[in-house]
């Protein structure tokens, strides 16, 4: 059968790379990092407790404005029915 011939894989020019040294920054010794942490963390622990407070304040007036529409919708009824007699 006829087999196509794959052609030769060159081979990458080899270079050698010189690693440079870089000093790490040196972290002050008098700004901790550990209140930072902290402080991000009360953060979020605020965020999501006023989170929470406003999804149920939210629940609360819904279901406050479904009970007084169901509440008008039965004081209508009642009305209507008594003016009819």
């Amino acid at each position: 059968m006829l087999r196509p011939k794959l052609p030769d894989i060159p081979t990458p020019p080899t270079i050698t790379v010189t690693p440079q040294q870089t000093q790490a920054p040196a972290f002050s010794a008098s700004r901790p990092v550990a209140p930072y942490v902290g402080v991000g963390v009360g953060a979020v622990a605020a965020v999501v407790v006023v989170g929470i407070v406003l999804t149920a304040l939210l629940t609360a007036v819904a279901v406050s404005a479904v009970s007084v529409a169901v509440a008008v919708v039965v004081l209508r009824s009642l009305l209507s029915s008594a003016h009819k007699r």
